[in-house]
């Protein structure tokens, strides 16, 4: 590989760029690949192959050929409100995986950087939080505090700018109420009806770990499917 393609290959990573390596395992050459980046000739004939092994996020051996390709995406921003016990599972499970995790929470006494180290923290309320925060479609969102105050405005923005996951913790009692809510402030039943309420896959589980366990891997379903 030559020290110019490596170079730029480090650029792209620390950036959180999403692109690919082609490499052809006989001459031992790579090549960056992005969407709408031109590869060189030798790589053209290749390349709806290339593309199909790209928008699949996968690494490995273009089939008949010997053009090894390898992938890099981009973080998915995930933003837990409340720094609460179950959060503290929620990013030791999330610590393996493509996940670039935000904590929001106005109480200081919960958000800390002792209990949540090497983390972002916005100790804000969350109209004034996601003013420091960008999101997109690509944004999940995992509401956990059961205050009204907090949730709320947090699920509405979250719909307004049409998260792929949207998530919240509670009975079903308590979702009820939240829509009840929700509507009141005008959103659709096609909007409310995005909303992952009691949150989380059923596994059973009724301790700490078992729930956050229950909402990572409902994440990562979802997360696969977008």
């Amino acid at each position: 590989m030559q020290l110019k393609t490596l170079q730029e290959i480090i650029k792209k990573k620390e950036a959180k760029n999403e692109f690919a390596i082609v490499t052809n395992l006989s001459t031992g050459e790579s090549e960056i690949f992005e969407e709408n980046k031109k590869l060189s000739e030798n790589l053209t004939p290749h390349l709806d192959q290339i593309k199909d092994f790209y928008k699949s996020k996968k690494n490995g051996v273009i089939e008949g050929t010997e053009l090894f390709l390898e992938t890099y995406t981009r973080p998915i921003k995930v933003i837990i409100i409340g720094a609460v016990h179950i959060a503290q599972y929620l990013v030791d499970f999330a610590k393996s995986l493509n996940f670039e995790i935000s904590i929001i929470d106005p109480r200081g006494y919960f958000a800390t950087d002792q209990r949540f180290p090497d983390l972002k923290i916005v100790n804000k309320w969350p109209n004034e939080a996601f003013k420091e925060l960008e999101t997109n479609e690509n944004t999940a969102l995992i509401a956990l505090t059961h205050d009204p105050k907090i949730d709320d405005p947090a699920l509405q923005h979250a719909l307004k700018n049409n998260f792929y996951y949207i998530g919240a913790l509670g009975s079903k009692k308590t979702h009820e109420n939240r829509c009840k809510r929700l509507k009141g402030a005008g959103f659709s039943d096609n909007e409310i009806n995005l909303i992952h309420g009691p949150i989380g896959i059923k596994l059973g589980g009724k301790s700490a770990p078992e729930i956050a366990l229950s909402i990572i891997a409902q994440l990562v379903s979802k997360t696969y499917k977008k």
